[in-house]
């Protein structure tokens, strides 16, 4: 694994966090960082609690091929409930929010100035199927990068 770096370094008060290869769909991550991003910190902790509780759907803007509508979005119909990939993304939030403290901001002013996903590894394997073939099983990762500003 080689070492990441933060993709950009914000003017004024901040704080940062970064989860490193999780092993999360990468498409569910972008959809759930495109969600709360711009959020408060307070609103999107119970955004994701929601999701993961199978109470708010994620809108799925860009990988919606067969995504049904779903009740309660606002502007966007096509939704899932990502549970795995929103546990993740709550973690690396809750670990920002535990930085932004540790360096005296203000938990009620902080907002998700930057939430953005790349593509990790991908670990290769293969499942044995009939008469001697192999089917792949990849896993693959997904290196989050969040960076909570503080509004005046």
């Amino acid at each position: 694994m080689g070492r990441l770096n933060y993709s950009i370094t914000p003017e004024g008060r901040f704080a940062r966090a970064m989860g490193v290869e999780l092993p999360i769909s990468p498409k569910h991550a972008r959809e759930i960082c495109r969600a709360i991003r711009g959020m408060k910190v307070e609103a999107a902790e119970r955004f994701l609690q929601d999701v993961i509780a199978l109470k708010r759907a994620v809108p799925f803007r860009r990988y919606n091929r067969n995504v049904p509508h779903r009740h309660g979005l606002v502007g966007w119909p096509a939704g899932r409930f990502p549970q795995k990939a929103a546990r993740a993304v709550l973690r690396v939030l809750e670990n920002a929010i535990g930085n932004a403290e540790y360096k005296g901001l203000e938990k009620e002013r902080l907002v998700i100035g930057y939430a953005n996903t790349k593509k990790g590894r991908t670990f290769r394997g293969w499942m044995p199927r009939a008469m001697g073939r192999a089917t792949p099983k990849n896993q693959e990762t997904v290196s989050i990068e969040m960076i909570l500003t503080e509004v005046r």
